[in-house]
């Protein structure tokens, strides 16, 4: 049984100029012990898919349709009382930027503690004492010294380590990572993803992994999905996905990464015709090349699923 199961979610801004649709129709499973990555460009709708499992919204805000369930717990219906208790304690998440997470009125002692005390009961001196060993378990350097400290006193990577910390004070089950390491340089970023998967590994702890870089996504997933326009548009097994993507905007996502001729003169046009061509002969991608997404979801290979125009395709 999965751990988080989303059905059918549809998240939606209510503004002056009509409805955003931010999240259209999007389902998706996260298994326990495993990470499902999420992959898209800014504005794709990955970073309010992860917002509305733990329905952290905006005022003009809400899932208009759709049921998005933990553990058998159906959180999309469930009142806000009820959330706090599962925030924090069963599912916790880490934010893209850590400096304006964390309150820069507080030491990092104070904000750990505090989770703490409020999920777990826990004295203040119990508190305390879990709030070293977690900063210990994230490896950081003098956690005692750093347990003092205030926000504006660390470094972007060690305000990161101490989110993740933070976030993994209470053993929660799920691990929902947004970003988690777009402001880091790539020493300390390849110290955060080997630090995420050595908790998964001896925590057991889900994670769901939002980022836009594919290159993060090959070490962290087991699964991905790849968003585009507030809809799922391929999903598969993270090394089935590398070894024959077949939605165009898949392939353009990959091609971006693997990318290193920067001295290249093909043209940005070239490159999606050669893209589309490749799977003409078996698959109808025609709503897409037109700016939309096409409605039918096939599976093209074990657990490996795209959305095609089944009109004009062979399969």
């Amino acid at each position: 049984m999965s751990l988080i199961e989303v059905k059918n979610l549809h998240t939606y801004f209510d503004t002056k100029n009509g409805l955003i649709k931010a999240v259209d129709g999007v389902s998706f499973a996260v298994d326990e012990g495993r990470t499902l990555g999420i992959v898209g460009e800014s504005g794709s709708g990955k970073s309010q898919t992860a917002m509305s499992i733990l329905k952290l919204f905006e005022s003009n805000q809400k899932i208009y349709d759709g049921t998005i369930t933990f553990d058998g717990q159906e959180l999309s219906s469930m009142d806000e009382a009820s959330l706090k208790k599962i925030r924090g304690n069963d599912i916790s998440m880490i934010f893209q930027e850590p400096m304006t997470s964390l309150n820069p009125v507080f030491t990092v002692e104070n904000q750990i503690s505090e989770v703490l005390m409020v999920h777990q009961g826990m004295s203040k001196k119990e508190a305390s004492k879990r709030s070293l060993e977690m900063l210990e378990a994230v490896k950081i350097p003098n956690p005692k010294r750093i347990l003092k400290s205030y926000p504006h006193q660390l470094s972007g990577g060690m305000s990161q380590r101490v989110m993740i910390a933070m976030s993994l004070a209470c053993n929660p089950r799920v691990l929902i990572a947004d970003e988690p390491t777009t402001a880091l340089d790539v020493i300390i970023q390849a110290d955060i993803l080997k630090l995420m998967n050595d908790l998964k590994r001896d925590l057991n702890t889900s994670i769901l992994f939002i980022t836009h870089d594919l290159g993060v996504i090959s070490q962290m997933a087991d699964d991905v999905i790849v968003m585009y326009g507030g809809k799922i548009v391929e999903a598969a097994p993270i090394k089935s996905l590398f070894k024959k993507p077949h939605h165009p905007y898949t392939k353009r996502l990959i091609a971006a990464f693997l990318k290193t001729d920067i001295n290249t003169r093909q043209r940005e046009e070239d490159i999606v015709l050669d893209f589309y061509s490749n799977e003409n002969d078996d698959y109808n991608f025609s709503v897409f090349r037109e700016g939309g997404i096409d409605p039918d979801w096939i599976e093209v290979d074990t657990n490996h699923f795209v959305a095609v125009s089944k009109t004009g395709s062979k399969s």
